[in-house]
């Protein structure tokens, strides 16, 4: 492994893309390296540290997956057992999914539960039990993949319920504690003072906008050291898990097909390479962070920058890492062929629980999703009802998405970051 191109790597990326701070930290051949390049707030100047905790948004999932299957061995939760019997709120769901919905699902994201739903409410339990009653369901649990941070709501009540616990305890002492990563948080009673920034893309300071009762989705602070002994204790196992469970935590699950994010899901972890390497990504509010994990090799990369804009400095820098010394795979979005024709009747309305997907034709005769009425992407369609996303804001060609066809060859839904989004006809119409 070439330690100084690393460091010298990441500073001109640090610098082309704009980000104010990054840390970067690589376990290999049983040593570890960590590389610290700019500030932690750009109104004051303070350097990035290597310990400084960066909110790190999803990857929290890995921690709350983790806690969840803790229990599944010590046999106090069952990966098949309907979650309703550990979790009564989950009595509001609809009946499709009220008794078929299991740990499983939720960590693999095939339950069929839509992203997020708009409640507010003060405590988890109520968070949980207000999604149920607001969930529409995308499809049968175990046919699909959709991205849902209810599902990892449902998770972390899971082992609420069973530890007597709260989420940050129960992370704590399942999952934190033994692996030596320190109990750091973006909400709750553990803030720490010196919580690192994110910044919008304009280079500007924002404020972490995470609920307490959402905890188990994104509360996780960890700098890129922390995330490498997270790594590195679920790889070993026993450490944290016995082998049955890692592997399961790690292997691509039968039909989670997470198109654009990754080549596969496990029980909380994405995979990437066939399955040799896995891991998470994770943004908090103007934040973007990285967590890969070779299983072969023991060789663990964690990024964590201050920035929206360190998405992109990932995608540039991931595919450097093996000519460099360093044996983990990534996933390419933009592997799609040539530009097509774009599927007849794509142009409409499309929806996954509160969030709205809008395809119209632009000014230039192709193709502009919105989300939330905001322009997000121009859009080139390829083979196999592929399309690749122009940022309406930074002009960068960085993610991919698809539409998908049902039965009948109709375009029924669309596929954006990981979500599925269901076509509704009516207002298709009108759209179209």
């Amino acid at each position: 492994m070439d330690c100084s191109l690393l460091g010298v790597r990441l500073k001109e990326l640090v610098a082309a893309h704009g980000v104010p701070g990054a840390q970067f930290a690589v376990h290999c051949r049983g040593e570890t390296w960590t590389w610290v390049d700019g500030v932690t707030r750009t109104s004051a100047g303070v350097p990035m540290t290597a310990d400084a905790p960066v909110p790190v948004g999803s990857i929290t999932k890995v921690v709350t997956a983790a806690a969840a299957l803790v229990l599944v061995g010590d046999g106090d939760l069952d990966l098949d057992e309907p979650l309703v019997v550990v979790v009564p709120e989950m009595r509001e769901l609809p009946g499709r999914l009220r008794g078929r919905l299991t740990l499983r699902h939720v960590l693999s994201h095939t339950g069929g539960l839509p992203s997020d739903v708009d409640v507010h409410a003060a405590t988890a339990r109520r968070h949980v039990l207000d999604c149920c009653r607001a969930v529409r369901p995308l499809f049968d649990p175990g046919r699909s993949f959709s991205y849902s941070n209810i599902g990892y709501l449902l998770a972390g009540q899971a082992v609420t319920t069973v530890t007597g616990m709260n989420w940050w305890e129960a992370v704590q002492a399942l999952v934190l504690d033994p692996l030596g990563v320190p109990a750091r948080f973006v909400t709750g009673t553990r803030v720490p003072a010196d919580l690192v920034s994110g910044h919008s893309r304009r280079q500007r300071p924002v404020v972490q906008s995470l609920s307490a009762a959402e905890a188990a989705v994104g509360a996780l602070a960890a700098s890129a050291s922390d995330l490498v002994a997270l790594g590195r204790g679920l790889l070993v196992a026993d450490a944290l898990l016995d082998r049955e469970v890692r592997d399961q935590m790690c292997a691509p699950v039968s039909g989670a097909d997470p198109f654009g994010l990754a080549d596969g899901w496990g029980l909380g972890l994405a995979c990437f390479g066939g399955g040799r390497t896995a891991g998470h990504d994770g943004n908090g509010d103007g934040t973007s962070c990285h967590l890969r994990m070779n299983r072969d090799t023991g060789t663990v990369v964690a990024l964590t920058t201050n920035s929206a804009a360190g998405f992109a400095l990932w995608r540039e820098l991931s595919p450097d890492l093996p000519a460099l010394g360093v044996p983990v795979d990534d996933h390419d979005p933009l592997a799609v062929g040539e530009p097509v024709d774009a599927p007849q009747g794509c142009t409409g309305v499309y929806t996954n629980g509160d969030l709205e997907y809008a395809v119209a034709h632009n000014d230039n005769g192709g193709f502009r999703l919105t989300v939330d009425g905001e322009p997000f992407a121009d859009l080139t369609v390829h083979s196999g009802h592929r399309f690749t996303m122009r940022d309406c804001d930074t002009g960068v060609t960085d993610q991919a998405g698809r539409f998908v066809l049902d039965g009948n060859g109709h375009v029924a839904g669309l596929q954006v970051g990981g979500r599925l989004a269901s076509k509704q006809l009516e207002r298709a119409r009108l759209v179209g």
